[in-house]
């Protein structure tokens, strides 16, 4: 049953800026930034909330029916096709202000990953952006793309000995499974808690679903 208009208005006063979580952090860390690359940006990237706001966003991608789908939604200004190993190839060193690869680690082998992040960390000038699940969480293929299998887990010690800061995103990592899915019934009082669960878990990542990591490159500014 449709919430009636007053309680929907009270919902998104009370929950919409904690739902719209992840999206709020990823636009507050690229404020400011003149270029943004999205390394396997999918059909549908996180930027999509901010990317207007950037001169030059670029989409990189190997799967040519996801450039396709975030191409017609007009998410980026750019797009490329190619292996992400491989950018520095087709960038030059320090070519865009940050540099993000959203839920894209998981999907390699860990020596893969870490080489991509060396090859980001390259090519950024003033951040590196990565949004990945707390720990190992098992995912099938999905959409018809083989890359959406994970691969490899990701901890919060392992991100801050490479030089990351780390925040907590998704609420409390019990409530959710593969692809994000809230596991138990009711799922809307189950939704509820986990929004609540937000601001505690965002403090204490190691609680949380996702882990969202950034590297400053320079000093952050004093207003973040």
């Amino acid at each position: 049953m449709a919430l009636p208009k007053f309680l929907k208005k009270i919902d998104e006063t009370l929950f919409g800026r904690v739902r719209n979580q992840f999206a709020l952090m990823l636009e507050k860390e690229c404020a400011g930034c003149e270029s943004l690359l999205d390394v396997g940006c999918g059909a549908n990237s996180p930027v999509r909330a901010f990317s207007k706001k950037i001169p030059r966003v670029v989409g990189v991608d190997n799967f040519q029916p996801s450039i396709d789908k975030s191409r017609a939604a007009g998410i980026h200004g750019e797009y490329r096709k190619m292996n992400v190993l491989e950018m520095d190839k087709k960038f030059p060193p320090e070519s865009f202000d940050v540099v993000v690869a959203l839920d894209l680690i998981e999907h390699l082998e860990k020596k893969d990953a870490l080489r991509l992040i060396e090859v980001m960390e390259r090519l950024a000038r003033r951040k590196v952006i990565i949004f990945t699940p707390n720990g190992f969480l098992e995912q099938h293929e999905f959409d018809g793309n083989r890359s959406q299998v994970h691969i490899s887990g990701w901890e919060i010690d392992e991100m801050r000995a490479l030089g990351y800061r780390v925040s907590g995103v998704h609420g409390w990592k019990a409530l959710r499974s593969e692809c994000a899915y809230i596991k138990w019934k009711p799922r809307k009082f189950w939704v509820i808690v986990s929004v609540l669960s937000l601001p505690w878990t965002t403090r204490h990542p190691r609680r949380a679903f996702h882990i969202f990591c950034v590297k400053d490159k320079l000093p952050p500014r004093k207003d973040r």
